[in-house]
Formats: structure tokens, sequence, C-alpha cells
């Protein structure tokens, strides 16, 4: 039995976006009248209705102004709306159960009810999703999004029942770019430099392809490691380079989008198999409009991210055509070794694609 005993295998997958404060608890309201595309939701969540019939406990690392918190809300709001109230949602931001390794477990167990899970996480419970953590896998997130609202999304989400979760949605998580130290323009610039990724083959193999040299650190201890050498770089969506202040020791980013990838929002299976069909359907309906609102904020909250770390002082550079192509040769090696093992979603994904 799969389950539990491949938490072991997630200890090293990911890391946690910021540390929890006293406030990290969100909780669910009535919904009220539409703020400005919703952006006051996170900072205004009021408090919960009593006589809610079930109040499920969300997990999250993300920070509550991040774009995929304000969807979860959206989540929680629908699901009391949709609910007539029988079914209150409160959200626990900023790792305030833990970072996603532990709420991943307590996921499984049924202490967290619903959770969500980068595909870093996800991957060292659930191998077959490390085919999203390919580079360049997708153009762009128009088709990250086509992938996952097609075939291949139901797969996922359907597979994850082997590990007591159901999968409910799929949130952006972004396109991961480089930040550096010294500036970075071509794939000989790479050589030699340490670069931060996390703790995965994968991710390792695509540094060791580029010529530089992968260093595992925490994600509460790259800002230190940058400041004192201990890596030249490293890599993540310009929100996070912005939030966690990464710009202000590695001030250089290239705009090389070498990961699309997503947030799985799930649920623990037990509950979500005691959940009549109306309900399921609630659920479905519910996270549907919290991935179109966070559909609709991704975007601008990237562009708003680049011009705040421009403001800032980082030097943005966008790759041409030319020194992106050297970046996805020199992957080959990584899609020779991993093409086999992912043949079944591989294959999916293409013809999602087409």
């Amino acid at each position: 039995m799969k389950k539990l005993l491949a938490i072991a295998l997630a200890a090293a997958m990911t890391a946690s976006l910021t540390a929890c404060g006293e406030d990290a608890k969100i909780t669910t309201a009535a919904p009220k009248e539409e703020t400005t595309a919703g952006e006051e939701a996170a900072a205004d969540a009021g408090e919960k209705k009593t006589g809610s019939e079930m109040i499920w406990k969300l997990a999250t690392d993300a920070a509550r102004d991040y774009p995929t918190t304000k969807a979860l809300i959206r989540f929680a709001d629908e699901m009391y709306e949709r609910s007539e109230g029988r079914i209150a949602v409160d959200i626990y931001e900023s790792s305030i159960l833990g970072d996603e390794i532990s709420y991943m477990e307590q996921l499984q167990t049924g202490t967290v009810d619903v959770a969500k899970l980068s595909i870093g996480t996800l991957s060292g419970l659930y191998d077959e999703t490390q085919v999203f953590l390919l580079p360049f896998l997708f153009k762009n997130n128009t088709e990250m999004w086509k992938v996952l609202e097609g075939e291949t999304g139901e797969y996922v989400l359907n597979g994850l029942n082997d590990y007591s979760i159901q999968g409910i949605g799929f949130t952006d998580c972004g396109s991961r770019c480089f930040y550096t130290t010294e500036e970075i323009k071509t794939i000989e610039d790479f050589k030699g430099k340490a670069i931060r990724v996390q703790n995965n083959q994968l991710m390792n193999s695509m540094i060791d392809c580029l010529g530089a040299n992968p260093v595992n650190v925490a994600a509460n201890e790259v800002y230190s490691a940058l400041q004192t050498g201990v890596c030249k770089g490293g890599e993540n969506n310009p929100n996070i380079i912005l939030s966690d202040s990464l710009y202000e020791v590695a001030p250089y980013v290239l705009l090389d989008n070498h990961t699309t990838t997503m947030d799985v929002i799930c649920m623990n299976l037990d509950l979500w198999n005691s959940l009549s069909e109306e309900d399921q359907t609630i659920v479905r309906e519910a996270m549907a409009a919290a991935t179109e609102y966070d559909r609709e904020i991704w975007d601008a909250s990237v562009e708003e991210a680049l011009k705040k770390l421009e403001e800032g002082g980082a030097t943005v550079v966008q790759p041409d055509d030319a020194v992106l192509d050297s970046f996805r040769a020199a992957m080959d090696p990584i899609y020779e070794e991993y093409a086999g093992k992912y043949e079944t979603l591989l294959n999916m994904i293409n013809e999602d694609l087409k």
C-alpha cells in the first residue's frame, strides 16, 4: 500500500514560501459585494457564519496576499454560498500547519481536509507527476491549461486516489526563471556557477545540463545562501523572487521560463467519498470558479511583480530565441533519461496539445 509510506520519499522535494504568522488563519464569510478584481478579499475575509454542518480545514504555505491564496479564499466563499452555509472552509495560510510535506501527510490522515500542493512536493508521493517539472515542456501557460483541462488533468487528479487523496483542481504556479548575483545572458555564463534548486533529481539534472552546479538549500535559507556566496543564483517565478526579496541579493533576473507548472488543490479521499453527489458537484463548481479567478489575477500579478523588481533595482533580461534554443538543446539528455519513465503522461500531454 503506497499511501503514507511514500511520504518519506517527499522529504526533500519542496520548500515553504513563508513562515507562519499569528494571523495566518483566514475564516470564510458569507459572500460580500464584489471588490475590484477581488483584490481585497484576502486582506478582509470576515468571520465565518456559525451553524455550518461541515467546517473544513484548508492548508497552504502561500502568504495571504499571494494569488493562489486569493483563489483559495474564492473557493471558500463559493463553497459557503453554493452550499447555503452548510459547508464552511477555514484557510490556514503561510505554513501555519507546517510546510507542504507536513500538511500533505495531515491531508492523507484526514487531519487536514483540503490542501494546496506544488508539483515539486506532490511528485515525491506521486512520482508520475514529476513529468511536469521537465524543462520547456510547455511553451507558455496557455499550453499548460489546455493539458490540465483535458484528459491529462483528470488522469492526474484521479491518480491521487492511490494515496488517500482526491485532486479537485489546479491553480497556476507560474513560470520559473533564474535570478543570479552576476548577470547571465547566455548558457556559457552558467558554467561553474552554484545554482539553488529544490532537492529533486530532475531539477539537479537541469542545472547540470546548463554546466552549473546544483545546490540544495531550504527555501527559508536561500536569501542567506546568496548573501554568503553558498550559491550564486536560484530559480523561481517572479512573484516569489519579489515576495521573498531575493532580488536584493541576486538582482539579475533571466526570464527564460524554463518550467511552467501548476499547484494541485487536493482533498482527503475519505472526506470526498463521504460527500453526496450534490456536494461533490458543489466542490467541483466552487473549484472551477476559484481556478477561473486564479487565471484572471495570475498574469497581472506577474506583470506587477516584474515592475516592482525593476523599481527595486533588479535587472530583468528577456533572452532572445537563439539563447532559448540553446537552453532547450542542452536539455536533450533529460528527455532521453525520463521519456521512457513517463511515457504514458507524455503521450497524453502530446495528444492534448495535438
